[in-house]
């Protein structure tokens, strides 16, 4: 279940902390910060399916997914295409983050 509940992570952090950009940045209705909350919380929430030991090695291994997740959303939602460097940056915290995941323990 530590795949979904990354992107459903991913998901969750990135449009709560986007909701708050919105407002901060754009000069957004102050509205968005209820479904902004909600989707933090739910962030935070997904998080504790993953599986993983110690709450820091799961945290440490989503970074690469959300990463990825971001560059996804600012692709998709806003409209900027990543560049190369942007998926290398990409590349090298997803290959961190298996390390994390698939390393060998004991």
């Amino acid at each position: 279940m530590t795949l979904p509940a990354f992107l459903f992570a991913a998901l969750g952090e990135i449009a709560g902390c986007f909701a708050v950009w919105h407002v901060v940045r754009l000069g957004g209705s102050h509205w968005w910060l209820l479904p902004g909350i909600v989707s933090l919380a739910a962030f935070a929430y997904a998080l504790t399916f993953v599986e993983a030991e110690a709450a820091g090695r799961a945290f440490a291994a989503y970074g690469g997914i959300y990463i990825l997740s971001s560059l996804v959303w600012m692709w998709t939602v806003e409209g900027v295409r990543p560049d190369r460097w942007d998926a290398t940056g990409a590349a090298l915290c997803l290959a961190g983050a298996a390390v994390i995941v698939f390393g060998p323990r004991g």
